[in-house]
């Protein structure tokens, strides 16, 4: 971000932070957590990758995939809060999904705060939304750390494909496989551990459904005859919480009596538990799952071949 002007300040994060649905009674703990979802997606939205699309852009028009509860729809509505812009956000989820609370109750005390009047709200699948109507278009579509939620590679293609002429570019963010700090590299393990797990489960809804990095999203858009243009790395800060919770996951009991209950095949389950084990072995290394560094993140803009 050196000599650009960035799109959102850092010391906005607190004020974003508080549009979140939050406890009744005061809570150190969801507020810092708050805290650092705003201040990641601040520095994605202030990257040289995504910076440009909002930069001078009046009324900019947002398509925004994976959405979830709204953590992104927000710092993306306080981007455009002054210059007369509008989201479509769109998630499968059901809106009872989530806790402590639902998507639906996040999206809809969303709606209901000073950003609401910029947020449209899509309970669809992405492919099928697109599909309903072909004539609206959009300046950028957004897929910020929801790839991983896919089933699998194919189903971003064929998104990218239904996206060909309907925006100017796509942008995305998404777990880069890679640590630049040492102690994210147990969040590393445990994701690959986590999507082992997953891709030998026939239901399941857990965060991570297919693991793929910047060089299988680049071929993935390449076919889709998308490309990159800009790209960067993000160390995000010390204190988002994804490494650990992930971590954490992989390394307690209950992933071993899962992998025990639901994989036959003896190959499969004894590379699982290496997995876990290699995890674990991580997090020693380290101290404990609380000193644990959430991974790079990769950014880029996409435009059509």
């Amino acid at each position: 971000m050196s000599g650009q002007q960035p799109v959102l300040p850092l010391d906005s994060a607190s004020k974003i932070a508080s549009y979140a649905i939050a406890p009744e009674k005061p809570n150190a703990y969801h507020a810092a957590i708050e805290l650092s979802q705003a201040i990641h997606r601040i520095n994605l939205i202030n990257t040289t990758a995504w910076s440009p699309s909002f930069i001078n852009s009046h009324g900019l028009r947002i398509l925004e995939l994976g959405c979830g509860q709204g953590t992104c729809t927000q710092v993306l509505a306080e981007a455009i809060s002054s210059s007369n812009g509008h989201i479509d956000a769109v998630d499968p989820a059901p809106l009872d999904y989530g806790a402590p609370f639902t998507i639906g109750q996040a999206q809809s005390h969303l709606s209901s705060g000073p950003l609401g009047k910029l947020i449209t709200w899509h309970q669809a699948d992405p492919l099928e939304f697109l599909s309903r109507d072909q004539e609206p278009k959009w300046d950028v579509a957004i897929l910020a750390h929801c790839i991983w939620y896919f089933k699998s590679p194919s189903m971003l293609g064929r998104i990218l494909s239904a996206l060909k002429g309907r925006v100017k570019n796509v942008l995305i963010a998404e777990y880069a496989l890679h640590a630049t700090e040492k102690r994210a590299t147990p969040h590393v393990l445990a994701s690959l551990a986590r999507a082992g797990f997953e891709a030998h489960r026939e239901k399941s809804q857990e965060n991570i459904q297919t693991t793929i990095g910047p060089a299988g999203i680049k071929k993935v858009a390449k076919d889709a005859w998308w490309k990159v243009q800009r790209d960067n790395m993000v160390v995000p800060e010390p204190e988002l919480s994804d490494g650990q919770w992930e971590a954490g996951t992989v390394i307690g009991k209950e992933f071993v009596e899962e992998v025990e209950k639901e994989i036959g095949d003896e190959r499969v389950k004894s590379f699982l538990v290496a997995a876990r084990d290699a995890v674990i072995a991580s997090v020693e290394g380290i101290g404990s799952v609380n000193n644990v560094r959430t991974m790079d993140v990769w950014v880029a803009s996409l435009s059509e071949v």
